[in-house]
């Protein structure tokens, strides 16, 4: 994407090497032209670095929690108590494993800062193999999240419109239009200049997220257990059973997705040789996946407790009362993604700017990010009013992209470059997080994809 190779090597050097390693490094850095910082320090990743830890904390609380929580009870009612209950845990553990790995590699070459998802591939595998391999799975999470989040912020305020229209007997509107008025929020967030700029949206977001992921357990214990609640799998044939269970592994694997921001969220810290930014981030991700566990397991259980495998795929949505409890939620909901939508276009903004900038030499100017961004936004307006199949998207994303970026290219680059000794503990974790990823990986899209498909076919395009 135009950025600088951190080094001529693939691989890290021996610890008997570091000082001259880290010599070279710096003399690297030292290089860059009057222009080239100017550059650097106009981009979205690169351009402020004094970020606190809580920052972290809750740019990754906005990351992770988000529409995917919403969609877990429905992926239970898919999997079943045993298998899900396994399946969101041991996520939880090999997620916050890979996301360790993650922030102790942004630092790993000293005095060097691996800003961005791709340059660590590129430090990884090569300059042009890093770029194939990252670029394109990180693209399809980040601008996927942000079609879904489109579709979500969307039926959010729908499911508002209806609620305190119920009694009204308002006008229906299509959901076009909310997707439309949701959008419109972000032609205006969009040209914030960086994730320091956002930091305000990202912390209303994060509190939200507690707040409707609060409101949605206690709603469904206070609406108690459904009058001839069933437990067993949705589906009722076989074929839909399997693909059920299979859409249902790639709802896990999006509610896990903070891992494809969190290099970009960790350059804006400070960092000195005293002082790595590996302290203060890995400290605000401990928090955030505390909360993350207060936010995702007693909404997936309780959930599917209370209403079984008749729970729509928003959990939200199976809740219609009290009314002003569960428009509260939505609204919630809607402040969210608003700021999660931010959080993941800002490295696609990162992406598109530096190439247009330093490949293809236009001026970086407030003309042309005006441009992008606007552009970008209505790119996945367009899509979320297109294809607004909100559970279906989940599975498929959720598999296609989130697993490798999330559950196994971490571990890969971990083996890549710090080659731990064959069948030493590291070893056998990292192969089998890149076994079980690799797993969720093939087989969840499938489910996805079907459940999509079936959806198309009862679907009136922009209706």
């Amino acid at each position: 994407m135009g950025t600088e190779s951190p080094t001529n090597q693939s691989h890290v050097a021996p610890e008997d090497e570091s000082i001259a390693y880290s010599t070279a490094e710096v003399k690297q850095i030292d290089k860059r032209t009057a222009e080239e910082k100017a550059i650097d320090d106009w981009l979205p990743i690169t351009s402020s670095r004094n970020a606190k830890w809580y920052y972290a904390a809750f740019h990754n609380v906005t990351a992770m929690v988000g529409a995917g929580v919403l969609s877990l009870p429905s992926a239970m009612s898919n999997l079943g108590w045993g298998p899900g209950v396994v399946i969101l845990v041991l996520s939880w553990i090999i997620t916050l494993y890979t996301l360790w790995q993650m922030v102790q590699m942004h630092e790993m070459v000293p005095g060097k800062r691996f800003d961005r998802y791709h340059e660590l591939g590129q430090h990884a595998f090569g300059d042009k193999l890093g770029l194939w391999i990252v670029v394109p799975q990180q693209l399809i999470c980040e601008v996927g999240v942000d079609i879904v989040y489109m579709v979500t912020g969307g039926k959010s305020l729908q499911k508002i419109h209806d609620l305190v229209c119920n009694d009204k007997h308002c006008k229906p509107m299509k959901t076009s239009y909310f997707i439309m008025i949701f959008a419109s929020v972000h032609f205006v967030l969009a040209h914030l200049p960086n994730f320091n700029a956002i930091a305000g949206v990202s912390l209303a977001a994060a509190v939200m997220s507690l707040s409707y992921s609060t409101i949605a357990w206690t709603a469904s214990v206070h609406k108690g257990v459904q009058e001839n609640v069933q437990y067993g799998y949705r589906a009722t044939t076989t074929p839909g059973t399997v693909f059920g269970f299979l859409s249902a592994l790639g709802d896990v694997a999006f509610a896990y997705a903070g891992h494809n921001v969190v290099l970009e969220i960790q350059a804006t810290i400070p960092s000195t040789s005293e002082k790595p930014s590996k302290g203060p981030m890995w400290k605000g991700v401990l928090i955030a996946y505390i909360v993350v566990a207060i936010c995702y397991f007693p909404v997936a259980l309780i959930g599917y407790w209370m209403f079984g495998n008749d729970v729509a795929d928003n959990i939200l949505i199976s809740l219609n009362k009290p009314t002003w409890l569960i428009v509260a939620a939505n609204m919630f909901v809607v402040i969210h993604v608003i700021g999660s939508y931010q959080l993941y276009a800002m490295p696609v903004f990162d992406m598109i700017e530096t190439v247009m900038v330093k490949k293809w030499r236009f001026k970086p100017t407030r003309v042309l990010r005006f441009v992008v961004r606007t552009v970008y936004v209505a790119f996945t307006m367009f899509m979320g009013i297109t294809f607004p199949f909100f559970g279906a998207l989940l599975g498929f994303f959720g598999g296609l992209a989130f697993a490798p970026t999330t559950y196994f290219l971490p571990c890969i680059m971990w083996l890549t470059i710090y080659k731990p000794r064959k069948f030493s503990i590291s070893w056998i974790t990292n192969w089998i997080c890149i076994i079980l990823g690799v797993l969720l990986m093939v087989l969840s899209p499938i489910g996805g994809l079907r459940q999509i498909i079936l959806n198309a076919k009862t679907y009136g395009f922009y209706t």
